[in-house]
């Protein structure tokens, strides 16, 4: 009788094991179950967001530039990188962006609402690639996902121009199909986020294929800038944005600052929240002698924001030897919300100038930090942190008019005529003429005035904001990053210099610190060979010119990491590493 029991017993588990055998696991989704409704779509596009940059991405960029003066030379330009330190040959988010566009388009959802998240899918492809591209050239070009045993996961690279058709067709395609309500946020991909983006990518490529000829592509490179300029013209005339004005001392600070995003001009941001404490330490990076870069502007860079009369400072006689509290006079106020001056308070009313604790170039970075001391030594600041900006469209949009050799007046009036009239500058006319130092300084071979003046302002506009290397590569510029660092003149040794004008010295630039030291005074050390004046007992600060910089043209393309090269054999190298 057990026996009989028992086999009873077995037949009905495995009759239960077969029938369940048709049943879904309980522990995932389906396919099916996960893009069933629109709100499922929703859901699994916001996973996308994780490859935007944070706060961090953004105000950190800016270390490997030529305006830029941080506590040490990056090793990528020191000679001493090679493709056993590069990194980023990652395929992750791929993966899970062509996983949602194979699966997301179920007929029980509206056609519109498909082709929208369809739409915010391509825009984080066409964006992966951008960045991709910009850092490799050449790449595999995947638009599906693949099994460990594919082949095509070993195959070679695809064409340059190949992966960004590819990337112009997915970016155009989230262009026309993601809705396009306005987001007050600033947090969510809209139509016109995409085509800011948009904008971005063609300005990009566009220049990249004119200036750099040895790819062959010259031919090519206006309908990429002809593209960039139609993307910014839709987005100008749809109104939704426009530049933060009212209040020239404080509007451009504002756009960094301010915890929740000023949503007028700022059309993506990192956003962080005190409330909830969300988090970043931008305030402590920029102000502290040992966690961050202790990041700085360079003089030859300071000395091209203009004059608040709209004149190039440059032209002022002496202008070179001027000291601090003179030179921050009477200029782009955009130069004092970027820098620490003697006009910079703290939210007790106390001027903080420059930290020579600090800052090796005296042009200390402020456009990212709180104004509460407190946020000095704390990872605890709040303000969010644009990644898009109305500004850098306007920028674009003139670059590839002007590139063109289609820019007129109305469209200077528009562009950098507006960014000026936001930056206090009374009389900002465009230019008959070249800027003599700017083209001495920074772009030799540019003869055209306005193209000149494009560079100049979008340096100035985005300064720290992570846009200068990417600009560099683009013009072929990179040998601007084998410069010195350069800072502020200093007419003499062991003078005590009042920079805030209240009757008080302030720093001390000395080759050895005195016994007898002066109350509030900053000695900063000279050791004549990693920091030195340019004129032995006088002139510029400079910086780390004993450490040599190359930039050759083999680094426009950054190396694929060796291990990646050695699991397959079909990625070949980039020339030169």
């Amino acid at each position: 009788m057990k026996k009989i029991f028992f086999s009873i017993l077995v037949l009905a588990a495995v009759s239960s094991c077969k029938k369940n055998l048709d049943l879904s696991p309980l522990d995932k989704l389906t396919p099916a179950q996960a893009f069933a409704s629109e709100s499922n779509l929703q859901l699994y596009t916001n996973s996308f967001y994780s490859m935007l940059p944070d706060g961090p991405g953004v105000y950190k960029a800016d270390v490997m530039t030529d305006i830029t003066v941080p506590n040490a030379v990056s090793t990528y330009i020191s000679g001493k990188f090679s493709p056993n330190d590069a990194t980023g040959w990652g395929w992750g988010a791929l993966r899970n962006v062509n996983y949602f566009l194979e699966n997301y388009n179920n007929p029980s959802i509206s056609e519109k609402a498909r082709n929208h998240y369809a739409g915010i899918a391509k825009f984080f492809r066409a964006y992966f690639y951008f960045n991709m591209v910009k850092q490799f050239g050449d790449v595999p070009w995947y638009s599906h996902t693949m099994s460990p045993t594919d082949s095509a996961l070993y195959k070679s690279r695809d064409p340059r121009t190949l992966v960004m058709d590819s990337v112009l067709a997915d970016i155009n395609f989230a262009c026309n199909n993601i809705y396009d309500t306005k987001d007050a946020t600033s947090t969510q991909i809209t139509k016109w986020v995409a085509l800011a983006l948009k904008s971005r990518i063609c300005l990009f490529e566009g220049t990249f294929r004119k200036y750099h000829s040895e790819l062959s592509l010259t031919g090519t490179a206006n309908q990429w800038l002809q593209d960039a300029v139609d993307a910014s013209d839709l987005l100008v005339k749809s109104g939704q944005y426009r530049l933060q004005t009212g209040t020239p001392d404080k509007d451009y600070r504002s756009l960094f600052i301010s915890e929740n995003p000023v949503s007028s001009e700022v059309m993506l941001a990192a956003v962080y929240n005190n409330a909830l404490k969300k988090w970043h330490d931008a305030a402590w990076w920029y102000n502290s002698a040992t966690l961050g870069a202790r990041l700085g502007l360079s003089k030859s860079f300071v000395n091209t924001y203009l004059n608040s009369d709209g004149t190039p400072f440059t032209s002022t006689p002496g202008y070179d030897t001027l000291q601090f509290q003179t030179e921050v006079k009477n200029r782009d106020k955009r130069l004092t919300q970027t820098i620490r001056s003697g006009y910079y308070k703290r939210s007790d009313g106390t001027t903080a100038l420059p930290d020579f604790n600090v800052t090796y170039s005296g042009y200390q970075i402020v456009k990212f930090s709180l104004d509460d001391k407190y946020y000095d030594t704390r990872t605890e600041s709040y303000n969010s942190i644009p990644i898009i900006r109305y500004a850098e469209v306007l920028l674009n949009y003139a670059e590839a008019k002007a590139e063109l050799g289609t820019f007129v007046q109305a469209d200077w009036d528009l562009t950098i005529g507006a960014l000026r009239k936001r930056a206090g500058i009374t009389n900002p006319l465009m230019p008959a003429t070249v800027d003599t130092y700017m083209q001495t300084n920074f772009f030799p071979d540019v003869t055209n005035g306005v193209v000149m003046e494009i560079r100049r302002e979008r340096g100035v506009e985005l300064a720290a904001e992570g846009f200068r290397y990417d600009d560099l590569k683009r013009w072929k510029a990179g040998k601007l990053l084998e410069r010195v660092y350069d800072g502020l003149y200093v007419p003499g040794k062991n003078l005590l210099l009042d920079l805030d004008e209240n009757g008080k010295p302030d720093v001390c630039f000395v080759d050895a610190v005195p016994a007898s030291k002066v109350t509030g005074v900053v000695y900063f050390l000279l050791d004549n060979s990693t920091k030195k004046l340019s004129q032995g007992d006088k002139g510029n600060l400079l910086w780390l010119g004993n450490t040599p910089k190359t930039y050759e043209d083999k680094k426009y393309f950054y190396p694929i990491p060796y291990n990646e090269t050695l699991l397959n054999p079909n990625l070949k190298q980039n020339t030169g590493w």
